[in-house]
């Protein structure tokens, strides 16, 4: 650990160094593809997520993990590192690279899962995704390699058991295992060697970025010090950090701890939003929604409605709207992409069943990733892609188009219809009440015929969906229905009639 001075110089220096994503042509938004193949990330950049305008993909972790098979693979299990070694069952090192530089050409930039706080748990030997031996029980790591004096051990952890027990102590929770993993001793310098040359080998193939996995169970002055050993991208700055660090508020550890490292996942935001799209607070109210609400600066969060871990009651726990529940689900998206408050990250997921939260991805007969089918616009195979559904990619594409600009033209006409402007690029209309929107309300948009880009598409000028028209002073008539499966209006100047079509 470093001093708290030596800390304190390194944040003035480093609070906006990992907080770019590197993002190319005015996109915003990263999707998580969770559990998808390396070969079928790369042929998804190509066919849809750079002509869509997504910013970045967030992948599973590319290092050698344990294989769990009791009886099935759990997704969990890609959280167990064995190596730093890049081989998955989302496929091999060349695999990776070769999707990395797919990506990149297509204007999709890469942010790869690292896990670095711990290796596997407590107990057991096997092999690797790679064939690595790992011993668990005797703290042995050949693939790295690592030993039992490079984990942390009762001279760190006073726990009676070496895990974690009280998160109100704030040295248990970084210095102990957490659920049984064993704990890396990141203070040191040959783990930090470890860790950073395996992050800077993902940086040599064109990796933009990381999202640190369990950030809150390390020192906030270690990972400066690891982080001080990752290189410059190629094409020059920072790497894009952002950091998972649970913060609800109670809490001893607090999130803003670890800014001088990049931005944070903020946690707040999914849960804050399924009590406002369930109607168990007035939508009125996000006219301060972020800051307004208890959360922290823009440039330093990445915000989402659910995760890998919340959308199955872990990781801060369940409450939070996900795929199961489509209707608050797209609604509760849409305003994350509508609304300028933050980075926003989607969450594209498998089908799984909810009685066994554990389940991996689709599978073969002989349990390696089902390759990700599509049908149309849509994902068959066990997949659910909600990246791919109309409402959440045109509302990517909406984001795009009104980058840059403010929040303005707020209206609520009850507590839970909303409708603003961004600027006078782009205008949203919301719906939860028993009763539609039916009024005119100042759109902020030049005066022209607008497709409504949650109902359809502009298609060879001309609109699949709602058509919208806004008048000279601004106004336009808007019927948002109370009813339907998708209360949700939205226009922009990518989606006017006679326009030039736009598309990233």
């Amino acid at each position: 650990m470093i001093s708290h001075v030596l800390l304190v110089t390194f944040f003035h220096y480093a609070l906006s160094a990992y907080t770019d994503p590197h993002c190319i042509g005015g996109r915003d938004g990263i999707v998580h593809l969770f559990e998808w193949k390396w070969n079928d990330i790369a042929a998804e950049c190509v066919r849809f997520l750079g002509p869509y305008g997504f910013c970045g993909v967030q992948t599973s972790p590319a290092n050698e993990n344990r294989i769990i098979t009791n009886p099935y693979r759990p997704w969990w299990e890609r959280y167990q590192p064995v190596s730093y070694k890049i081989h998955t069952r989302s496929g091999s090192e060349d695999e990776f690279r070769n999707m990395v530089e797919k990506c990149n050409n297509s204007g999709v930039r890469i942010y790869v899962d690292v896990v670095f706080n711990h290796m596997t748990g407590a107990g057991g030997q096997g092999f690797g995704t790679k064939g690595t031996f790992y011993d668990g029980d005797n703290l042995h790591f050949p693939g790295v390699p690592y030993g039992p004096t490079d984990f942390n051990d009762g001279s760190l952890c006073h726990s009676c058991d070496m895990n974690i027990h009280s998160y109100d102590n704030v040295e248990e929770v970084r210095n102990c295992r957490l659920s049984g993993l064993l704990d890396l001793k990141l203070g040191k310098d040959y783990v930090r060697d470890e860790v950073s040359g395996y992050l800077n080998r993902l940086v040599d193939f064109g990796v933009a970025g990381f999202r640190v996995d369990a950030a809150k169970h390390m020192w906030p002055g270690d990972l400066i010090e690891l982080f001080n050993k990752v290189k410059d991208l190629p094409n020059g700055g920072r790497p894009f950090v952002y950091q998972e660090v649970i913060d609800q508020g109670w809490e001893a550890i607090k999130a803003e701890e670890y800014l001088a490292t990049g931005r944070i996942l903020n946690f707040k935001f999914g849960l804050q939003l399924a009590n406002v799209f369930r109607r168990q607070n007035p939508m009125m109210f996000l006219s301060s929604w972020g800051t307004g609400w208890g959360m922290w600066e823009s440039d330093k969060v990445v915000n989402f409605i659910d995760n890998h871990d919340n959308q199955r009651g872990h990781g801060g726990g369940g409450g939070v709207l996900t795929h199961w529940e489509p209707k608050p689900y797209k609604m509760a998206t849409a305003f994350m992409l509508a609304h300028p408050y933050g980075m926003p990250q989607i969450m594209s997921s498998f089908e799984y069943n909810r009685a066994n939260n554990y389940e991996g991805p689709p599978h073969n007969s002989d349990m390696t990733t089902a390759s990700v089918q599509i049908s149309g616009m849509s994902c068959t195979n066990g997949w659910s892609c909600e990246h791919r559904w109309r409402q959440i990619y045109n509302m990517v594409g909406f984001r795009n188009m009104v980058s840059g600009t403010a929040l303005n033209n707020w209206w609520s006409g009850a507590d839970y219809q909303i409708a603003f402007s961004r600027g006078n690029k782009g205008f949203i209309a919301l719906n939860l009440e028993s009763f539609d929107i039916n009024q005119n309300v100042q759109t902020g948009l030049p005066a022209g015929r607008y497709c409504d880009v949650i109902s359809g598409d502009i298609d060879n000028d001309r609109c699949t969906g709602k058509t919208v028209e806004v008048y000279n002073d601004g106004t336009a008539h808007i019927n948002v229905c109370s009813n339907c499966d998708d209360p949700v209006l939205a226009i922009h100047v990518g989606a006017k009639i006679g326009s030039p079509p736009r598309r990233f």
